[in-house]
């Protein structure tokens, strides 16, 4: 059984205690947050105690942390973690700065203990289908991928003036998934960006409408598109084009009825929250989790996976800002 500490008790917090404590392999020891009655209400949901992160890192009977804290606390949190040799899931991204990521990288990578972040998309089920079905080559070499994701509403601008922008917020996650499905990282990194939302978000500095296309040693193009409001519902959409066909993963509607009268066809909208959508890739996540530790099954996400796409991130950032192609290092 896994002995687990949780650090953080906010929305993301809140999910993954409840598949730790429902996982049959797991078990939520202990939950810290800078609030202390967040971490006291959580942990008494499952049977944990409430304490101090510290604690938490310095207590030997506990094998693993789940990082659910603010961005900026990541890269100490998973060194301590390390040091003391317990197990880590963390999520994303790594670090808002590249360097400090790959410090992080580098100050652990003698150390044992398994380290994955956060990359639940990897998990969803139709993705991971996707991937498997390019694996058998299904669709023969990859040459275009398509990537949507919209949110339904921009979070508070409070949120974004502390996220990291866009790009190292949201688009993280499309950047791991090109990596994911493209099985190879990028040459240059073009990409543009407006305000367009929300005036306000420009106001803090940063974008909620943003293009970014990879290009690839060999030619292949990955096109990622992202907007902060989609007023449909959740968006999340795979399309990847190879030498043989057409792989295409779609969105979860919010129900399967299709109504077809002589004014149209009309089906459910796409799920309104990403919790909606991504539950159940949350729990293979942390599946795949324990079965690292346990098991010694390969890790799904690395550390170093992590900081390839916060590199991607990083480079779109100053190629929106620039307006120019920005070279990566091979």
């Amino acid at each position: 059984m896994l002995k687990v500490g949780l650090l953080g008790a906010g929305r993301i917090g809140q999910v993954h205690a409840v598949n730790i404590a429902g996982h049959t392999r797991s078990t939520l020891v202990a939950v810290s947050d800078i609030h202390a009655e967040a971490a006291s209400t959580l942990a008494a949901a499952h049977g944990a105690e409430a304490r101090s992160s510290d604690a938490i890192l310095n207590d030997p009977g506990i094998d693993a942390v789940l990082i659910a804290t603010s961005t900026d606390t990541h890269s100490d949190l998973i060194e301590a973690a390390a040091r003391s040799g317990k197990a880590v899931l963390c999520e994303k991204p790594v670090d808002l700065s590249l360097d400090r990521a790959q410090r992080c990288l580098e100050a652990v990578a003698d150390r044992a203990a398994t380290v994955m972040i956060g990359f639940n998309r990897r998990f969803d089920p139709n993705f991971a289908a996707l991937k498997a079905s390019l694996l058998k080559g299904d669709i023969g070499k990859p040459e275009l991928l398509s990537i949507t994701s919209f949110d339904p509403a921009p979070p508070p601008v409070d949120y974004i003036k502390v996220s990291g922008g866009l790009f190292r917020d949201m688009m993280i996650h499309d950047f791991d998934m090109a990596n994911f499905l493209m099985g190879d990282a990028p040459v240059s990194v073009s990409a543009v960006g407006s305000s367009i939302v929300d005036p306000r978000i420009g106001a803090a500095g940063d974008v909620d409408t943003a293009v970014v296309t990879l290009r690839y040693g060999d030619g292949r193009i990955a096109v990622i598109k992202n907007s902060r409001r989609a007023v449909y519902g959740y968006d999340q959409r795979v399309e990847l084009l190879g030498s043989t066909g057409l792989l295409q993963a779609g969105n979860m509607l919010e129900n399967t009825v299709v109504r077809s009268t002589v004014d149209g066809v009309v089906s459910g909208k796409p799920t309104y929250f990403f919790l909606e959508r991504y539950m159940p890739a949350y729990a293979a996540e942390w599946d795949a989790f324990v079965g690292a530790v346990l098991d010694g099954r390969p890790q799904s996400v690395t550390l170093a996976d992590g900081i390839a796409a916060l590199a991607l991130a990083e480079a779109a950032t100053r190629a929106a800002r620039t307006g120019e192609t920005v070279p990566l290092q091979g």
